[in-house]
């Protein structure tokens, strides 16, 4: 496929590169990224493009890949490691309810009662 035939083929499914786009991602300016990742990529691999194959199809899996690798790398970043000792903080819950009022009054309590001794039998 000639250079301007490509590019041709690849600016028309602009269109529904960005609904396919706003699907994965369910965020408009999400979808406009990886539009143009998507479109980068395809330009960047237009001699990996075989001859007589469904053209669509290979831009779509390109968009569907990048998607893929970037919510495995955003789940790789999110993830926690804890070097202190003994992993106290993957001990600690999440939620630790403190910001509440409720809970700053249970912290409270809960400290009232373990300084508190206890008769000696």
């Amino acid at each position: 496929m000639g250079n301007a035939k490509f590019q041709s083929n690849l600016m028309n499914l602009q269109t529904n590169l960005l609904n396919f786009a706003y699907m994965l991602t369910s965020n408009r300016d999400d979808a406009y990224d990886l539009l143009q990742d998507t479109t980068l990529k395809a330009l960047d691999n237009e001699d990996k493009y075989a001859e007589n194959t469904n053209f669509k199809g290979w831009v779509f899996t390109i968009m569907r890949n990048i998607f893929i690798n970037n919510y495995r790398r955003a789940g790789r970043a999110a993830t926690v490691v804890d070097t202190t000792e003994n992993l106290y903080h993957l001990n600690l819950c999440q939620e630790s309810g403190i910001e509440t009022p409720e809970g700053a009054y249970g912290v409270n309590e809960i400290s009232a009662a373990s300084t508190t001794k206890l008769p000696s039998a």
